[in-house]
Protein backbone atom coordinates (compact mmCIF):
# COMPACT_ATOMS: atom_id res chain seq x y z
CA UNK A 1 0.00 0.00 0.00
CA UNK A 2 1.64 3.36 -0.41
CA UNK A 3 0.07 6.48 0.56
CA UNK A 4 -0.09 9.88 -1.31
CA UNK A 5 1.24 12.48 0.92
CA UNK A 6 -0.85 15.48 -0.52
CA UNK A 7 -4.50 13.80 0.51
CA UNK A 8 -3.28 11.29 2.78
CA UNK A 9 -5.63 8.70 0.66
CA UNK A 10 -4.25 5.09 0.25
CA UNK A 11 -4.08 3.37 -3.53
CA UNK A 12 -3.55 -0.71 -2.93
CA UNK A 13 -0.60 -1.78 -5.00
CA UNK A 14 -1.40 -5.18 -7.05
CA UNK A 15 -0.20 -8.55 -6.03
CA UNK A 16 1.51 -8.60 -9.28
CA UNK A 17 3.09 -5.42 -8.70
CA UNK A 18 4.68 -7.19 -4.92
CA UNK A 19 5.41 -10.60 -6.71
CA UNK A 20 7.50 -8.65 -9.55
CA UNK A 21 9.49 -6.44 -6.68
CA UNK A 22 10.11 -9.92 -4.68
CA UNK A 23 11.19 -12.06 -7.87
CA UNK A 24 13.40 -8.95 -8.22
CA UNK A 25 14.91 -9.13 -5.15
CA UNK A 26 15.66 -12.91 -5.33
CA UNK A 27 17.39 -11.87 -8.75
CA UNK A 28 20.05 -10.12 -6.92
CA UNK A 29 20.25 -12.46 -3.81
CA UNK A 30 20.96 -14.96 -6.37
CA UNK A 31 23.22 -13.29 -8.60
CA UNK A 32 25.31 -12.18 -5.63
CA UNK A 33 25.39 -15.63 -4.16
CA UNK A 34 26.59 -17.10 -7.58
CA UNK A 35 29.00 -14.45 -7.73
CA UNK A 36 30.39 -15.30 -3.92
CA UNK A 37 30.37 -19.09 -5.15
CA UNK A 38 32.30 -18.50 -8.41
CA UNK A 39 35.04 -16.22 -7.13
CA UNK A 40 35.79 -18.34 -4.03
CA UNK A 41 33.88 -21.35 -2.98
CA UNK A 42 33.47 -23.60 -6.13
CA UNK A 43 36.76 -25.44 -7.76
CA UNK A 44 38.82 -23.76 -9.80
CA UNK A 45 37.69 -20.75 -8.06
CA UNK A 46 38.05 -17.60 -10.18
CA UNK A 47 40.42 -16.37 -7.35
CA UNK A 48 42.27 -19.45 -8.27
CA UNK A 49 42.53 -18.94 -11.62
CA UNK A 50 43.40 -15.40 -11.69
CA UNK A 51 45.89 -15.89 -9.28
CA UNK A 52 47.76 -18.23 -11.85
CA UNK A 53 47.18 -16.26 -14.48
CA UNK A 54 47.91 -12.81 -13.17
CA UNK A 55 49.59 -13.24 -9.94
CA UNK A 56 48.43 -12.82 -6.41
CA UNK A 57 48.12 -9.19 -6.02
CA UNK A 58 46.52 -8.38 -9.43
CA UNK A 59 44.09 -11.24 -8.58
CA UNK A 60 43.00 -9.76 -5.43
CA UNK A 61 42.78 -6.11 -7.22
CA UNK A 62 40.63 -7.97 -9.86
CA UNK A 63 38.39 -9.54 -7.53
CA UNK A 64 38.01 -6.54 -5.66
CA UNK A 65 36.72 -4.31 -8.62
CA UNK A 66 34.39 -7.18 -9.73
CA UNK A 67 33.50 -6.99 -5.86
CA UNK A 68 32.95 -3.06 -6.68
CA UNK A 69 31.28 -3.18 -10.03
CA UNK A 70 28.61 -6.06 -8.26
CA UNK A 71 28.06 -3.69 -5.48
CA UNK A 72 27.51 -0.53 -7.98
CA UNK A 73 25.25 -2.48 -10.27
CA UNK A 74 23.21 -4.29 -7.03
CA UNK A 75 22.21 -1.10 -5.68
CA UNK A 76 21.45 0.88 -9.14
CA UNK A 77 19.17 -2.52 -9.72
CA UNK A 78 17.95 -1.76 -5.86
CA UNK A 79 16.71 1.72 -6.72
CA UNK A 80 15.24 1.02 -9.49
CA UNK A 81 13.32 -2.08 -8.07
CA UNK A 82 12.26 0.08 -5.08
CA UNK A 83 10.88 3.13 -7.43
CA UNK A 84 9.12 0.47 -9.46
CA UNK A 85 6.94 -0.74 -6.56
CA UNK A 86 6.56 2.93 -5.49
CA UNK A 87 4.89 3.17 -9.16
CA UNK A 88 7.44 5.02 -11.21
CA UNK A 89 7.06 3.96 -14.80
CA UNK A 90 10.29 5.43 -15.64
CA UNK A 91 11.75 2.69 -12.90
CA UNK A 92 9.67 0.11 -14.51
CA UNK A 93 10.68 0.65 -18.24
CA UNK A 94 14.48 0.70 -16.84
CA UNK A 95 13.99 -2.91 -15.24
CA UNK A 96 12.56 -4.05 -18.67
CA UNK A 97 15.77 -2.91 -20.58
CA UNK A 98 17.78 -4.23 -18.12
CA UNK A 99 15.70 -7.49 -18.59
CA UNK A 100 16.40 -7.56 -22.36
CA UNK A 101 20.11 -6.28 -21.85
CA UNK A 102 20.46 -9.35 -19.46
CA UNK A 103 18.30 -11.63 -21.63
CA UNK A 104 20.44 -10.84 -24.36
CA UNK A 105 23.57 -11.59 -22.70
CA UNK A 106 22.62 -15.09 -21.72
CA UNK A 107 22.16 -15.77 -25.43
CA UNK A 108 24.81 -14.30 -26.54
CA UNK A 109 27.15 -16.55 -23.83
CA UNK A 110 25.22 -19.41 -25.23
CA UNK A 111 26.16 -19.40 -28.95
CA UNK A 112 29.79 -18.88 -27.86
CA UNK A 113 32.01 -21.85 -26.40
CA UNK A 114 31.33 -20.95 -22.56
CA UNK A 115 28.81 -23.88 -22.19
CA UNK A 116 31.17 -26.35 -23.95
CA UNK A 117 32.26 -28.17 -20.38
CA UNK A 118 33.75 -31.36 -20.60
CA UNK A 119 30.93 -32.61 -17.90
CA UNK A 120 27.11 -32.62 -17.94
CA UNK A 121 27.80 -31.38 -14.14
CA UNK A 122 29.71 -29.00 -15.18
CA UNK A 123 27.12 -27.64 -17.92
CA UNK A 124 23.75 -27.81 -15.99
CA UNK A 125 25.30 -26.04 -12.80
CA UNK A 126 26.64 -23.62 -16.18
CA UNK A 127 23.32 -23.12 -16.93
CA UNK A 128 21.71 -22.70 -13.80
CA UNK A 129 23.77 -19.98 -12.81
CA UNK A 130 23.48 -18.05 -15.69
CA UNK A 131 19.96 -18.78 -16.61
CA UNK A 132 18.13 -18.29 -13.10
CA UNK A 133 18.65 -14.60 -12.65
CA UNK A 134 17.20 -13.92 -15.99
CA UNK A 135 14.29 -16.57 -14.99
CA UNK A 136 13.49 -13.82 -12.41
CA UNK A 137 13.91 -10.60 -14.18
CA UNK A 138 12.02 -12.34 -16.70
CA UNK A 139 9.25 -13.33 -14.95
CA UNK A 140 9.14 -9.77 -13.12
CA UNK A 141 9.05 -8.01 -16.59
CA UNK A 142 6.06 -10.33 -17.27
CA UNK A 143 4.24 -9.27 -14.25
CA UNK A 144 4.85 -5.63 -14.59
CA UNK A 145 2.99 -4.85 -17.45
CA UNK A 146 -0.09 -7.00 -17.09
CA UNK A 147 -3.42 -4.96 -17.31
CA UNK A 148 -3.80 -4.77 -13.20
CA UNK A 149 0.31 -3.49 -13.13
CA UNK A 150 0.05 -1.13 -16.48
CA UNK A 151 -3.63 0.40 -14.36
CA UNK A 152 -1.25 0.77 -11.16
CA UNK A 153 1.21 2.79 -12.99
CA UNK A 154 -0.64 4.80 -14.82
CA UNK A 155 -2.91 5.88 -11.74
CA UNK A 156 0.80 6.37 -9.83
CA UNK A 157 1.87 9.01 -12.73
CA UNK A 158 -1.69 10.71 -12.29
CA UNK A 159 -1.26 11.25 -8.48
CA UNK A 160 2.08 12.84 -8.76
Amino acid sequence: MTMKPETGQTRTRPREVETAFLLLLVAIVVDTVVWVLDTFVISPSGLDEMRDEMGESEAIQQVAMSAGFLVFTSALFLFFVFKMRQGRKWARNALAAAGALVMFFLVNSMTTSEFHKETMADVIYDLFISVSPVVLIAGAVVLMFLPTANTYFSAAKHSE
